[in-house]
Protein backbone atom coordinates (compact mmCIF):
# COMPACT_ATOMS: atom_id res chain seq x y z
CA UNK A 1 0.00 0.00 0.00
CA UNK A 2 1.13 3.38 -1.00
CA UNK A 3 0.31 6.89 -0.47
CA UNK A 4 1.42 10.25 -2.04
CA UNK A 5 1.11 13.46 -0.48
CA UNK A 6 1.94 16.76 -1.26
CA UNK A 7 3.55 18.59 2.26
CA UNK A 8 2.38 22.17 1.80
CA UNK A 9 5.08 25.14 2.64
CA UNK A 10 3.45 27.96 4.52
CA UNK A 11 4.25 31.79 4.82
CA UNK A 12 4.03 33.93 8.04
CA UNK A 13 1.98 36.70 6.87
CA UNK A 14 3.49 38.89 10.08
CA UNK A 15 5.32 38.03 12.89
CA UNK A 16 5.76 40.03 16.53
CA UNK A 17 8.20 38.96 18.88
CA UNK A 18 6.19 40.13 22.01
CA UNK A 19 8.49 38.67 24.54
CA UNK A 20 11.35 36.54 25.63
CA UNK A 21 10.79 33.56 27.89
CA UNK A 22 13.23 32.36 31.03
CA UNK A 23 13.82 29.01 28.78
CA UNK A 24 15.16 30.56 25.97
CA UNK A 25 11.61 30.82 23.76
CA UNK A 26 9.85 33.39 22.74
CA UNK A 27 6.44 34.80 22.86
CA UNK A 28 5.35 35.64 19.42
CA UNK A 29 1.87 36.01 17.75
CA UNK A 30 1.94 35.00 13.83
CA UNK A 31 -0.71 34.39 11.63
CA UNK A 32 0.01 30.94 8.83
CA UNK A 33 -1.10 30.76 5.88
CA UNK A 34 -0.96 27.41 4.21
CA UNK A 35 -0.56 27.15 0.33
CA UNK A 36 -1.23 24.86 -2.21
CA UNK A 37 2.24 23.93 -3.40
CA UNK A 38 5.60 22.57 -1.37
CA UNK A 39 7.25 18.90 -1.31
CA UNK A 40 5.85 16.01 -2.39
CA UNK A 41 5.90 12.32 -0.31
CA UNK A 42 5.43 8.94 -0.90
CA UNK A 43 4.73 6.13 2.01
CA UNK A 44 5.04 2.31 1.54
CA UNK A 45 4.78 1.27 4.71
CA UNK A 46 6.15 -2.74 5.48
CA UNK A 47 6.48 -4.47 8.69
CA UNK A 48 10.14 -4.69 8.69
CA UNK A 49 11.18 -2.24 11.43
CA UNK A 50 13.17 0.48 9.10
CA UNK A 51 12.66 3.59 8.47
CA UNK A 52 14.06 4.25 4.94
CA UNK A 53 14.21 7.66 3.34
CA UNK A 54 14.98 8.66 -0.47
CA UNK A 55 15.27 12.38 -1.23
CA UNK A 56 16.23 14.35 -4.31
CA UNK A 57 18.47 16.50 -1.89
CA UNK A 58 21.04 14.68 -0.72
CA UNK A 59 21.89 17.45 1.87
CA UNK A 60 18.64 16.37 3.46
CA UNK A 61 18.53 12.61 3.42
CA UNK A 62 19.98 11.69 6.18
CA UNK A 63 18.74 10.59 10.28
CA UNK A 64 19.01 14.52 10.89
CA UNK A 65 15.70 15.35 8.47
CA UNK A 66 12.82 16.07 10.11
CA UNK A 67 10.82 13.38 8.40
CA UNK A 68 13.08 10.57 9.85
CA UNK A 69 13.19 11.90 12.79
CA UNK A 70 9.25 12.07 13.04
CA UNK A 71 9.07 8.24 11.91
CA UNK A 72 11.43 7.28 14.20
CA UNK A 73 9.36 9.07 17.22
CA UNK A 74 6.18 7.87 16.12
CA UNK A 75 7.79 3.96 16.20
CA UNK A 76 9.54 4.45 19.46
CA UNK A 77 6.72 5.98 21.47
CA UNK A 78 4.29 3.76 20.41
CA UNK A 79 6.20 0.57 20.31
CA UNK A 80 5.52 0.19 16.79
CA UNK A 81 8.65 -1.04 16.44
CA UNK A 82 8.22 -3.69 13.64
CA UNK A 83 6.61 -1.32 11.84
CA UNK A 84 8.98 -0.07 8.81
CA UNK A 85 8.49 2.85 6.05
CA UNK A 86 10.13 3.28 2.63
CA UNK A 87 9.66 7.71 2.32
CA UNK A 88 10.31 8.65 -1.09
CA UNK A 89 10.93 12.97 -0.39
CA UNK A 90 10.72 15.40 -3.63
CA UNK A 91 11.91 18.12 -1.86
CA UNK A 92 10.89 22.00 -3.53
CA UNK A 93 10.64 23.81 -0.82
CA UNK A 94 14.06 25.45 -0.20
CA UNK A 95 15.65 25.04 3.28
CA UNK A 96 16.48 27.77 5.53
CA UNK A 97 13.58 29.61 3.56
CA UNK A 98 11.24 30.58 6.23
CA UNK A 99 8.63 28.32 4.31
CA UNK A 100 8.34 25.80 6.65
CA UNK A 101 9.75 22.74 4.62
CA UNK A 102 10.80 20.46 7.78
CA UNK A 103 8.37 20.80 9.91
CA UNK A 104 5.57 20.26 7.12
CA UNK A 105 7.60 16.91 6.30
CA UNK A 106 7.53 16.31 10.00
CA UNK A 107 4.15 16.83 10.35
CA UNK A 108 2.95 15.15 6.79
CA UNK A 109 4.99 11.92 8.09
CA UNK A 110 3.44 11.98 11.67
CA UNK A 111 -0.52 12.02 10.02
CA UNK A 112 0.52 9.34 7.27
CA UNK A 113 1.90 6.85 9.76
CA UNK A 114 -0.63 7.17 12.03
CA UNK A 115 -2.76 5.76 9.38
CA UNK A 116 -0.87 3.56 7.50
CA UNK A 117 0.49 2.07 10.65
CA UNK A 118 -2.91 1.73 11.81
CA UNK A 119 -1.67 3.89 15.40
CA UNK A 120 -4.65 6.00 15.37
CA UNK A 121 -3.53 8.39 17.97
CA UNK A 122 -5.85 11.99 17.82
CA UNK A 123 -4.59 15.15 16.34
CA UNK A 124 -3.86 16.74 20.03
CA UNK A 125 -1.34 13.55 20.61
CA UNK A 126 0.17 13.99 17.64
CA UNK A 127 0.64 17.73 17.95
CA UNK A 128 2.12 17.09 21.21
CA UNK A 129 4.92 14.39 19.43
CA UNK A 130 5.29 16.58 16.48
CA UNK A 131 5.99 20.30 19.06
CA UNK A 132 9.05 17.89 20.67
CA UNK A 133 10.25 17.90 16.86
CA UNK A 134 9.40 22.28 15.77
CA UNK A 135 7.18 25.01 17.03
CA UNK A 136 5.84 24.82 13.15
CA UNK A 137 4.81 21.42 13.23
CA UNK A 138 1.77 21.42 14.93
CA UNK A 139 0.06 24.06 12.71
CA UNK A 140 0.77 21.72 10.04
CA UNK A 141 -0.47 18.87 11.71
CA UNK A 142 -3.58 20.84 12.47
CA UNK A 143 -3.74 21.23 9.00
CA UNK A 144 -5.46 24.93 8.82
CA UNK A 145 -4.54 28.68 8.48
CA UNK A 146 -3.93 29.56 11.72
CA UNK A 147 -3.59 32.59 13.90
CA UNK A 148 -0.80 31.73 16.50
CA UNK A 149 0.43 32.98 19.76
CA UNK A 150 2.90 31.24 22.90
CA UNK A 151 6.21 30.20 21.16
CA UNK A 152 3.49 29.26 17.77
CA UNK A 153 2.07 26.17 19.81
CA UNK A 154 -1.18 28.14 20.47
CA UNK A 155 -3.40 28.02 17.28
CA UNK A 156 -6.95 29.43 16.58
CA UNK A 157 -8.01 27.98 12.80
CA UNK A 158 -8.78 31.28 10.71
CA UNK A 159 -10.42 31.63 7.08
CA UNK A 160 -8.01 33.26 4.82
CA UNK A 161 -8.94 34.91 1.13
CA UNK A 162 -7.48 32.24 -0.92
CA UNK A 163 -4.54 35.25 -2.21
CA UNK A 164 -2.20 34.88 -5.09
CA UNK A 165 1.55 35.20 -3.94
CA UNK A 166 4.95 35.30 -5.97
CA UNK A 167 7.58 34.14 -3.71
CA UNK A 168 11.01 35.26 -4.09
CA UNK A 169 14.25 33.12 -2.78
CA UNK A 170 17.68 35.09 -2.76
CA UNK A 171 20.71 32.62 -3.10
CA UNK A 172 21.30 32.74 0.56
CA UNK A 173 19.69 30.50 3.41
CA UNK A 174 19.12 31.56 7.12
CA UNK A 175 19.29 29.96 10.46
CA UNK A 176 16.21 30.72 12.47
CA UNK A 177 18.58 30.32 15.48
CA UNK A 178 21.02 33.22 14.26
CA UNK A 179 18.23 35.96 13.78
CA UNK A 180 16.06 34.93 17.29
CA UNK A 181 19.58 35.04 18.75
CA UNK A 182 20.46 38.50 17.43
CA UNK A 183 21.28 41.71 20.00
CA UNK A 184 19.03 43.70 17.58
CA UNK A 185 16.17 41.64 17.50
CA UNK A 186 13.48 43.60 18.74
CA UNK A 187 11.37 41.52 21.46
CA UNK A 188 8.50 43.82 22.76
CA UNK A 189 6.75 44.24 20.15
CA UNK A 190 2.55 45.04 21.88
CA UNK A 191 0.09 42.29 20.95
CA UNK A 192 -2.17 42.70 18.34
CA UNK A 193 -5.44 41.26 17.15
CA UNK A 194 -6.59 39.05 13.96
CA UNK A 195 -8.49 43.06 13.11
CA UNK A 196 -5.82 44.75 13.50
CA UNK A 197 -3.82 42.85 10.99
CA UNK A 198 -6.57 43.86 8.51
CA UNK A 199 -6.39 46.76 9.09
CA UNK A 200 -2.81 46.79 7.64
CA UNK A 201 -1.08 47.51 10.95
CA UNK A 202 1.77 44.59 11.42
CA UNK A 203 5.20 44.25 10.70
CA UNK A 204 7.76 40.90 10.82
CA UNK A 205 10.22 41.98 13.57
CA UNK A 206 13.13 39.37 11.83
CA UNK A 207 12.68 41.40 8.51
CA UNK A 208 15.29 44.76 10.45
CA UNK A 209 18.18 42.28 11.68
CA UNK A 210 17.51 40.07 8.37
CA UNK A 211 17.93 43.17 5.73
CA UNK A 212 20.89 44.48 7.87
CA UNK A 213 22.95 40.93 7.99
CA UNK A 214 22.25 39.89 3.99
CA UNK A 215 22.13 42.29 1.31
CA UNK A 216 21.03 39.71 -1.03
CA UNK A 217 17.74 39.72 0.63
CA UNK A 218 17.73 43.70 0.31
CA UNK A 219 17.98 43.57 -3.24
CA UNK A 220 14.92 41.18 -3.35
CA UNK A 221 12.90 44.00 -1.62
CA UNK A 222 13.88 46.59 -3.55
CA UNK A 223 13.22 44.53 -6.87
CA UNK A 224 9.35 43.73 -5.07
CA UNK A 225 9.03 47.16 -3.44
CA UNK A 226 7.57 49.13 -7.04
CA UNK A 227 4.75 46.29 -7.13
CA UNK A 228 3.07 46.17 -3.72
CA UNK A 229 4.50 45.58 -0.17
CA UNK A 230 7.02 42.68 0.18
CA UNK A 231 7.03 41.16 3.05
CA UNK A 232 9.88 38.24 4.50
CA UNK A 233 8.24 34.96 6.27
CA UNK A 234 9.42 33.79 9.44
CA UNK A 235 13.10 34.67 9.92
CA UNK A 236 13.73 34.66 6.00
CA UNK A 237 15.17 34.26 3.54
CA UNK A 238 12.30 34.20 1.39
CA UNK A 239 10.37 37.14 0.41
CA UNK A 240 6.70 37.49 -0.74
CA UNK A 241 4.18 39.42 -2.02
CA UNK A 242 0.45 39.49 -2.77
CA UNK A 243 -0.78 39.40 -6.34
CA UNK A 244 -3.96 40.04 -8.25
CA UNK A 245 -3.55 37.00 -10.29
CA UNK A 246 -1.03 34.42 -10.93
CA UNK A 247 -0.29 36.11 -14.53
CA UNK A 248 0.77 39.54 -12.33
CA UNK A 249 3.00 37.03 -9.99
CA UNK A 250 4.76 35.89 -13.33
CA UNK A 251 4.82 39.36 -14.58
CA UNK A 252 6.69 40.71 -11.39
CA UNK A 253 8.62 37.19 -11.32
CA UNK A 254 10.46 37.98 -14.76
CA UNK A 255 11.87 41.38 -12.89
CA UNK A 256 13.79 39.70 -9.77
CA UNK A 257 17.53 39.10 -9.84
CA UNK A 258 18.76 36.61 -11.84
CA UNK A 259 20.33 34.38 -9.25
CA UNK A 260 17.04 34.06 -6.93
CA UNK A 261 14.51 31.51 -7.12
CA UNK A 262 10.70 32.59 -7.65
CA UNK A 263 7.26 30.84 -7.17
CA UNK A 264 4.23 31.51 -7.97
CA UNK A 265 1.50 30.01 -5.55
CA UNK A 266 -1.81 29.99 -4.02
CA UNK A 267 -2.66 30.43 -0.28
CA UNK A 268 -5.34 27.33 1.10
CA UNK A 269 -6.64 27.42 4.27
CA UNK A 270 -6.81 23.64 4.47
CA UNK A 271 -3.36 21.44 4.52
CA UNK A 272 -3.75 19.46 1.34
CA UNK A 273 -2.38 16.54 2.62
CA UNK A 274 -4.92 16.58 5.66
CA UNK A 275 -7.19 17.50 2.72
CA UNK A 276 -6.37 13.93 0.95
CA UNK A 277 -6.09 12.00 3.94
CA UNK A 278 -9.63 12.65 4.93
Amino acid sequence: MMRRYLSPAKLNLFLHITGRRNDGYHNLQTLFQLLNWGDEMTFSPNQSGQIQIDCNDQSVATEDNLAYRAAALLQQQTRAHQCGVDISLQKRIPTGAGLGGGSSNAATTLLALNELWQINLDSTELMAMGRTLGADVPVFIEGHSAWAEGIGEQLTAVTLPCWDYLIVKPPVSIATREIFQAEELTRDTPAITIATFFEGRYRNDCEAVVLGRYPEVQEVFEALAPHGRPRLTGTGSCVFLQCQSPAHAVNIASKMPADSQTYVVQGVNQSPALAAME
